[in-house]
């Protein structure tokens, strides 16, 4: 009964990640479909709306807005939407972690990039960490010129700590980011190589 059972939770651990990585991707076209839908209908007649319609009108409108983003008149008025959503509490926290969020990943590569995997050394204890960058200015803040910022991901969580250590704790080791990444992300269980 015991061999069942992990035979049944082997089967759940590989069908799992896939299922719900297909599944959030189904929910999404779906979800821009309704929403494109509901929009379409009103231009055009139901009985001339084909399924995928708005599928294909929400990327089309995705693809117009990442063009128009660069126009003067657009960067304004998303600048005055911006500026509005800063001054509401609770929402600007909400707003401002989306859009740091969404940034790190529409960003040039050289701004987003984690720049080194670490080995951070605090007492006894050594955590694995990236590297994001130098001090720089840090606003109010006499920060020593021997400090570096590294980010230490928390395991299980989206999240974690930036913390600025000295150079002389910090090592870089011979590991990618995504290995590393996936490492302390699953705790140190994972046991997929690449």
């Amino acid at each position: 009964m015991i061999n069942l059972w992990k035979i049944l939770l082997k089967g759940i651990a590989a069908v799992l990640p896939i299922g719900l990585t297909l599944y959030f991707i189904y929910w999404l076209i779906v979800s821009i479909e309704k929403a494109a839908h509901s929009l379409i209908t009103l231009i055009l007649p139901e009985q001339y709306y084909v399924p995928g319609m708005g599928m294909v009108a929400g990327i089309l409108l995705l693809f117009f807005i990442g063009l128009m983003v660069n126009a003067w008149l657009f960067k304004r008025i998303i600048g005055l939407g911006e500026d509005l959503l800063e001054r509401i509490p609770l929402i600007k926290t909400v707003y401002g972690g989306l859009r740091d969020f969404m940034d790190y990943f529409s960003s040039s590569p050289e701004k987003k990039e984690l720049q080194k995997v670490v080995m951070v050394t605090l007492n006894e204890i050594q955590l694995i960490g990236f590297v994001t960058g130098e001090i720089g200015d840090l606003e109010g803040i006499d920060m020593p010129e021997d400090k570096v910022p590294v980010y230490l991901p928390l395991s299980y969580q989206i999240g974690g700590y930036t913390v600025y250590v000295s150079k002389d704790k910090v090592k870089v080791i011979d590991m990618s980011v995504e290995e590393a990444m996936r490492r302390v992300l699953t705790a140190g269980l994972s046991t997929k190589k690449h």
